[in-house]
């Protein structure tokens, strides 16, 4: 199976083939800094199952070994890599995927660094669009 994806504004597109060794909502500090949200679902492949198919992301060390890749013009994060922990691995922003529900997220990681609301965030009014 082969899917694509990439950033909001189109200038990096990308495709991964085969199926993810799993795909986890990371609640770890990083995460939720670089992406200015309360997690980050991620799809781990073996970093040879991607392909970047236009445009080129730009990537910078957010911690340690850590590197993230997104799109320089609209900001969007697409790839992680750290060689030191994942060696071989590339972990793909879920969201960033043209079909979102192909790979649904399996399981949550890190939640010893967990924003304290999050743990209850299913319990919330849910709404289709907006409230009245």
């Amino acid at each position: 199976m082969t899917q694509t994806g990439g950033c909001h504004c189109g200038a990096v597109r990308y495709e991964v083939a085969g199926t993810p060794m799993h795909v986890a909502l990371c609640h770890c500090a990083d995460c939720r800094k670089a992406a200015g949200a309360p997690m980050v679902a991620w799809a781990m492949f073996a970093e040879d199952a991607l392909r970047v198919t236009s445009g080129t992301a730009r990537t910078r060390n957010s911690s340690g070994a850590a590197l993230r890749s997104f799109c320089g013009d609209c900001g969007t994060g697409l790839f992680y890599r750290n060689a030191d922990m994942l060696p071989g691995i590339v972990d793909i922003q879920a969201a960033t995927f043209d079909d979102c529900d192909a790979f649904p997220a399996g399981l949550h990681i890190q939640i010893a660094e967990r924003i304290g609301w999050m743990a209850n965030a299913h319990e919330l009014p849910a709404f289709e669009r907006f409230p009245d």
